[in-house]
């Protein structure tokens, strides 16, 4: 059963972009948590070679998480337009609007290695994918999260034949999981549980905005079997998120959050930056698009410890995080639990 490879009711998010490390992964897994990997944005090799080096510091269970591929019709005007918008602020850091690519984030290769790397759990975000792919990693092994906004797509995973439900409220930061990229109700986490475990017998990973260990009480209290943090783990050491992310999170400048498709075409929560606040209502729904058109951008804007052109994900729980090694903040967590 899946609460079985669980010491303690806690998750590690797994966040695509860098922060999420084999270190940082470990690090969780040791202290009785649930460690993830994000192969999101990363080749099937590279993701094997993670899952090899998690496996090198842990013999605890772990998951990896990938990105289910869209199909979505994008308008190359709009496009094109947000390019002309946006390309200023790239050549103000020495950068250019990158191209308005499409892919399938290495889809087939990741599932062939997945089925062969027989990790814990494998969870999918921004869409269900197939019975038949949902029975095979099954078959090698694995437990499957698919990652969930509302009921009817809680449901539409169940019939699928996930075993677990990772249920996001709109407090989560980073990328909205929903599987269709457009406009959504929108739930905060404690309802969208109450809603989706009076109609479905799954396990829940809650996930949304989750900082403390009273957070994680409140949530278990709701009906999730685990709390599911991600923000909470951006500031430990063995995240891989940028400095100047890592710096924005406790600086009084950031003063809020808000969701926007300004950095990659994909509803997502961040803090309130200059590109936020100057693009956000002009950006396109286009995912992947908008994400490969600003990367050079926010690559760059790091790497020159500009905050303004980058996108510093965070959940709304975000200036409750703390800058401490992951093994001290489980800790912490399971002492506040109690």
């Amino acid at each position: 059963m899946f609460k079985d490879l669980l010491k303690y009711p806690i998750i590690q998010a797994p966040m695509a972009g860098g922060a999420s490390t084999p270190k940082l992964a470990a690090s969780v897994s040791n202290a009785g948590g649930l460690g993830f990997l994000a192969a999101g944005y990363k080749t099937a090799e590279e993701m094997k070679d993670e899952i090899g080096q998690t496996r090198q510091l842990t013999e605890r269970p772990f998951g990896v998480n990938v990105f289910v591929p869209g199909n979505e019709v994008v308008d190359e005007t709009l496009l094109s337009a947000y390019g002309e918008k946006i390309k200023k602020e790239a050549e103000s850091v020495g950068a250019e609007v990158g191209k308005a690519d499409s892919d399938e984030d290495d889809w087939g290769n990741k599932l062939t290695a997945l089925m062969e790397a027989r990790v814990a759990v494998v969870s999918f975000t921004f869409g269900c994918p197939s019975e038949n792919v949902i029975r095979e990693l099954q078959s090698a092994g694995s437990h499957i999260a698919v990652t969930v906004t509302n009921l009817q797509e809680a449901k539409r995973a169940a019939s699928a034949g996930a075993d677990v439900l990772c249920v996001q409220g709109i407090e989560a930061g980073g990328h909205r999981a929903s599987f269709e990229n457009c406009s959504e109700d929108d739930y905060g986490l404690l309802v969208l549980i109450r809603m989706i475990e009076n109609e479905l017998k799954l396990p829940i990973i809650a996930a949304g905005g989750l900082m403390r260990g009273k957070d994680i009480a409140a949530v278990l209290a709701a009906g999730a079997t685990a709390a599911q943090l991600g923000t909470a783990f951006l500031r430990c050491p063995e995240s891989g998120a940028s400095p100047v992310h890592k710096a924005a999170l406790g600086n009084p400048r950031f003063t809020h959050t808000s969701v926007t498709r300004a950095f990659s075409g994909r509803r997502a929560r961040g803090l309130v930056n200059h590109f936020l606040m100057e693009y956000d209502s002009v950006a396109p729904a286009a995912y992947p698009y908008v994400h490969h058109m600003t990367k050079h951008m926010r690559k760059a804007a790091g790497q020159k410890n500009n905050p303004e052109l980058m996108a510093l994900w965070a959940g709304q729980g975000y200036k409750l995080s703390r800058d401490l090694p992951a093994s001290e903040l489980m800790e912490l967590l399971v002492e506040e639990l109690k």
